[in-house]
């Protein structure tokens, strides 16, 4: 399997670096009416997760290290100022090509795009040391824990970039969208349960990660609370996952693992899930699935739609 067993067993890593490759696109993403950078006032001083970063003026050339800040950076207008992203940002389909890995960044290619502004998610082999000594600015979002640091992102990238207002109306479009999924649910997740399947091996999402709060507002109980790791990400085993008969089950691991309502019926006893049985297997596309930004609100409306049947 590609990419996304290395993910899991990093745990962390699993949705900073989010998800494969060639996800489908959303025509549902709002998106942001493009301003200009330098509406917004300058120097301005924005809060990443290694502390605080003043940018004098609004950046021209951005590297997007981080395949959910690139979506975040072209929903909210940023786009014409990202001239590089990681291996990983699939989308949008404007988001430029290049050859720059996720998985093992290289600060001096980095460099040669000239980049006025580096956005990473992790700090993978030391990178953002590597770019400080180029003196390239780097602001560093981690992976969201909960929604709201998802919503918070979007701010300080808006913040970041000259497009505060954008940020605002995606992060205020994003909630409202969400909310709209939640009232059209009718409270039919209300006493239901959800598995969030990352791979076939058992990899699953609990309620301590910002996926888990989504579920949480349709009031689904998560399976994987149970499992008690502390990491946000246990691993299930195929027993656990069938004695906790899950009402709902979301595969995100589709184009990842090839992975289907068809082939989750297939496996030994996995055809006796209420989830199997009821036909409430949401077949998600991993990338939506698996980053923070905008498109999760498209994961909201999806998990309504199949709780309404």
């Amino acid at each position: 399997m590609p990419r996304r067993p290395i993910l899991v067993v990093l745990l962390g890593a699993a949705l900073a670096l989010a998800g494969c490759s060639g996800g489908a696109d959303s025509p549902a993403t709002p998106s942001a009416s493009s301003s200009t950078a330098g509406d917004a006032g300058f120097p301005v001083t924005v809060n990443g997760d290694t502390g605080e970063l003043t940018l004098d003026t609004a950046p021209e050339r951005i590297v997007s290290m981080s395949a959910t800040a690139t979506e975040d950076l072209f929903a909210i207008g940023a786009g014409d100022q990202v001239v590089a992203v990681d291996s990983t940002s699939t989308y949008p389909a404007e988001a430029p090509v290049t050859d720059l890995s996720a998985f093992t960044p290289n600060a001096e290619a980095i460099a040669g795009y000239e980049p006025d502004l580096v956005v990473i998610s992790d700090d993978v082999d030391g990178l953002a040391a590597n770019l400080g000594t180029l003196g390239i600015p780097v602001l560093q979002l981690g992976a969201a824990e909960y929604l709201d640091d998802a919503y918070a992102q979007m701010t300080t990238l808006g913040e970041a970039t000259g497009h505060r207002d954008a940020a605002a109306d995606l992060v205020s479009t994003t909630q409202d969208r969400i909310d709209a999924a939640v009232d059209a649910a009718g409270g039919a997740g209300e006493g239901l349960s959800v598995y969030h399947e990352l791979d076939p091996s058992g990899y699953a999402a609990s309620s301590a990660t910002f996926v888990g709060g989504l579920y949480t507002l349709f009031g689904l109980t998560n399976i994987a609370d149970g499992a008690g790791d502390g990491t946000g990400y246990p691993q299930l085993s195929a027993e656990y996952v069938v004695d906790a008969a899950p009402d709902l089950v979301v595969l995100a691991d589709t184009v990842c693992c090839g992975q289907d309502a068809a082939t989750l019926a297939a496996r030994p006893a996995f055809d006796t899930l209420p989830a199997v049985r009821d036909g409430r297997v949401l077949a998600a596309d991993d990338d939506i699935a698996s980053r923070w930004g905008p498109r999760i609100a498209d994961l909201a409306e999806q998990v309504s739609q199949t709780l309404q049947g």
